[in-house]
């Protein structure tokens, strides 16, 4: 074999292992990718049951519904539409009907979300990003919804920007 082909057989074995890497990566991260929907989207895709994804928008009021075992029932909707969401486990000292809220989990057959993760809104002017581009979208949100009118900005707050950017 002369030096030239050695050469040849050394870059395409290397090129073989680089490429064997990037598809068992891009394999490995397609298992947890994870989309976001709002109810609307939920409703009109027709989501498939067994199919995992976060669902975000605000609790619906009145929804709240403590069980045993630390099972809570709750509706989550984004005004047009609405899905069941089941949980167990303990819920985020924050989480209330009418706020932001993050869920993750999967749906099942009869149309309720499973819920494995809450994720709620941490202050009172906050909302999830999802959500608020959902609500956008609906022509449901409106800029400085939620925000304290009566509250003079701090210094600090104006050199960090809006808190929904931060």
């Amino acid at each position: 074999m002369t030096r030239k082909s050695r050469r040849l057989v050394l870059i395409a074995a290397c090129g073989a292992v680089l490429a064997l890497a990037v598809g068992l990566i891009l394999s490995a991260m397609s298992g947890s990718i994870v989309f976001f929907r709002s109810p609307t989207e939920v409703a009109n895709q027709g989501v498939a049951p067994g199919t995992r994804f976060r669902l975000g928008g605000l609790v619906k009021e009145g929804s709240l519904q403590r069980g045993a075992d630390q099972t809570v029932d709750f509706a989550v909707t984004d005004t047009n539409a609405t899905v069941q969401v089941t949980y167990r486990g303990l819920l985020p000292d924050l989480f209330r009907e009418g706020q932001g809220v993050v869920t993750e989990g999967m749906l099942e057959p009869g149309g309720i979300f499973r819920a494995d993760t809450v994720l709620a809104k941490h202050d009172e002017s906050y909302m999830p990003r999802e959500v608020a581009d959902a609500l956008k979208a609906q022509g449901r949100w409106q800029e400085g919804a939620g925000k304290d009118s009566g509250k003079a900005a701090t210094a600090n707050d104006k050199a960090l920007g809006p808190r929904s950017e931060r």
